[in-house]
């Protein structure tokens, strides 16, 4: 069995998908989101596209702890859904993340021009999944100014 390439299934997918989302931005101008599975920056263009490439990155969270799920598409599994990604939970400390996340995009070749997207959707939901601290909060111990009316 063949498969479609990839601007064809943009051509197709681009004009009206389950998954697009048409907002109104500054004055009249359309702001277009798109809510796929393997899309980092939710953004609704070819290059983003969950739907129209084969080679797709996504960053979730893993479920327990601070784990973060890197998932990539398979590229010769495009027949079969069930074995379609490959996924890695990861639990380790920012910056290891953040090299493993650079050594599976950009340097294997895999996808580099989404290096930076990976990175940014890595910093927020790592950032997410961080509990804030609980207990009294810290008292501001600098000099406040007092003026009074005159």
């Amino acid at each position: 069995m063949t498969t479609i390439p990839d601007p064809l299934v943009w051509e197709i997918v681009r004009k009206n998908n389950s998954f697009l989302v048409k907002q109104f931005g500054n004055g009249t101008a359309k702001v277009q989101f798109s809510r796929e599975k393997n899309n980092l920056y939710n953004v609704h263009s070819y290059k983003h596209s969950g739907l129209a490439n084969r080679k797709t990155v996504s960053i979730q969270p893993g479920g327990t702890d601070l784990s973060v799920a890197l998932t990539t598409t398979k590229t010769r599994k495009q027949n079969k859904p069930a074995s379609l990604h490959h996924k890695s939970v990861m639990k380790k400390e920012f910056q290891k993340m953040a090299k493993a996340v650079i050594n599976q995009v950009s340097d294997n070749h895999y996808r580099p021009d989404l290096k930076n997207a990976a990175l940014a959707r890595l910093s927020a939901v790592h950032r997410s999944l961080k509990v804030a601290k609980s207990g009294p909060k810290k008292k501001n111990r600098q000099r406040t100014k007092i003026t009074f009316g005159k």
